[in-house]
């Protein structure tokens, strides 16, 4: 038997599922969070996600880590029991619980190597969302915040979903100008969902959880670590079908994001000010690097890359109903 932790990297198969997606019944949810649990110490949680990917079923791939030792057989009960017990909890106070495996799991978010194996959701979840990262700087210029509240706002306007990480400064102005704008807007935590960090941001992330999305990658009451908010970012890049990137620095989270982006397959567009920097003039002569000296641009560099999407999005589903 292949051993659950024996998995075939994703840049060299495909990713895809053993069989259909039915991880929505209690019991798949219960075995992922043991499962989890159970993980050796440098066993990393995106190793579970392409096994059970591969498998198909969490239940099964428990199944396996029994056979493995990793779990034994007196343990899984409990263990099984104490996760059913918190997912019921979790549920009690408002939180989905989705896995890798549930229909409503971000599609094009499994679709990257980073992929979380499961996500808590506080909001309305939404099929194959179109959103668009808008990133930036915690500390930023007032000119920063000018120009992300422009393009948040028609994003908005044209029914694009604004995606953003809840910090200071430029994201923080990206979800209030969707949210004026009365557009959607989905915010990824580097947080458990159960806390509010900057605590400055409380109130915006309540309102969003109330008339958008909030998503987090870790248990619910994990604390703000700095890890934490470059795995954030790498869910931003694959929840997103592109990056804006307003301003940043050379040690920001979104000069990570943006080379995450590109790593992804994902359009990066850089405001003339980032394309200026240091780290930008690196990034901008990239593959599906673009620079927008203005709202025009960003707004044409949008348009174009959600065209090209969906484009591919409806040739995978002609490719998929050929085979069946």
């Amino acid at each position: 038997m292949v051993s659950w932790v024996s998995v075939v990297p994703a840049s060299q198969a495909m990713r895809s599922y053993a069989g259909a997606m039915s991880a929505s019944r209690p019991d798949e949810h219960y075995a992922l969070v043991a499962l989890l649990r159970a993980l050796p110490k440098g066993v990393r949680w995106n190793t579970v996600t392409d096994r059970v990917l591969e498998c198909g079923s969490v239940v099964e791939v428990l199944a396996e880590a029994e056979v493995d030792a990793l779990i034994p057989r007196p343990e899984r009960a409990h263990a099984l029991a104490d996760a059913a017990r918190d997912v019921q909890q979790w549920r009690s106070e408002g939180w989905r619980f989705v896995s890798v495996l549930d229909e409503e799991y971000p599609s094009q978010l499994r679709d990257v190597h980073q992929a979380p194996p499961f996500l808590f959701a506080s909001g309305r979840l939404v099929s194959d969302d179109a959103a668009i990262a808008v990133v930036g700087s915690r500390k930023a210029s007032r000119r920063s915040l000018e120009i992300t509240t422009a393009i948040a706002t028609d994003l908005a306007g044209e029914g694009i979903t604004v995606l953003s990480g809840l910090a200071d400064g430029v994201d923080a102005a990206a979800h209030r100008a969707a949210l004026d704008a009365g557009g959607r807007t989905v915010a990824v935590i580097g947080t458990g969902i159960a806390r509010s960090y900057p605590a400055v941001n409380r109130d915006l992330q309540r309102r969003i959880a109330t008339d958008g999305l909030v998503l987090s990658q870790f248990w619910p009451d994990a604390p703000p670590q700095r890890h934490n908010f470059l795995m954030r970012n790498a869910v931003m890049s694959g929840y997103g079908r592109a990056t804006v990137v307003v301003q940043a620095g050379e040690q920001s989270g979104a000069r990570a994001q943006a080379r995450m982006a590109v790593g992804h397959g994902r359009p990066v567009i850089l405001t003339d000010q980032v394309a200026d920097t240091e780290w930008g003039a690196r990034l901008r002569d990239r593959p599906g690097a673009h620079v927008a000296s203005g709202l025009a641009e960003v707004m044409e560099h949008v348009r174009t890359a959600l065209a090209r999407e969906s484009e591919v999005d409806a040739l995978l589903r002609q490719l998929e109903g050929s085979t069946l």
